[in-house]
């Protein structure tokens, strides 16, 4: 049993279709709060499960992230494509999960640190059907990047199957300047693991 739960709703007799897509994103993020698997890496997916739960995707091999654009937890609006050209990490979170909230620290001084450098952050909050704790979350770690507010977990399901894609609570992926996904981690991150996802992308030409 995994250390968080996914909040839970009653499910009606009848299924819509957006319900359906809702079970679906359940599905996917069943393996919740750092105690997701790591992907075996094959001739197939380009990719390879490196030490300590970290993939990385070598860049021939790297997959296009799909379009994640939306509303913002703080009200505005965000989308993956306005910062093409540099580097973004894309952190999946949820305010009742206490692996993110152990990470976040770690993500809001790197994000300040390597801004100056060309690196973005973009969130995304999940499995918060009520907007107010997300936003609470926030403003308790100071957070200095926009978070997109995913209440039954849609944007998981742009992801193409077989790449370095989110599978838990929390996840953390690294995409490159090309719009591409580099690296991928299914736990919650200390500082010098994020800062060695992100500086050889850092480097990248």
């Amino acid at each position: 049993m995994s250390a968080c739960h996914t909040p839970r709703g009653r499910t009606p007799r009848r299924r819509t279709a957006a319900l359906a897509a809702a079970a679906a994103a359940g599905m996917l993020l069943l393996t919740a709060c750092g105690g997701g698997e790591t992907s075996k890496g094959s001739g197939n997916t380009g990719f390879v499960a490196g030490d300590g739960g970290i993939d990385r995707a070598a860049k021939g091999d790297r997959q296009k992230a799909p379009d994640l654009s939306g509303e913002t937890v703080d009200g505005g609006r965000a989308a993956l494509a306005d910062y093409r050209g540099e580097v973004v990490v894309v952190n999946v979170w949820g305010s009742w999960c206490a692996p993110c909230r152990a990470e976040m620290p770690h993500l809001v001084k790197v994000a300040n640190d390597t801004r100056d450098e060309g690196v973005r952050f973009l969130g995304i909050n999940t499995r918060d059907p009520n907007i107010t704790p997300a936003r609470k979350f926030e403003e308790e770690f100071e957070v200095p990047y926009p978070s997109l507010y995913d209440p039954v977990g849609k944007l998981m399901l742009r992801f193409p199957k077989g790449s370095l894609n989110p599978k838990a609570i929390p996840s953390t992926l690294v995409v490159d300047r090309e719009g591409k996904i580099a690296a991928r981690a299914l736990k919650p991150l200390g500082e010098d693991e994020l800062r060695e996802m992100i500086e050889p992308l850092i480097a990248e030409k």
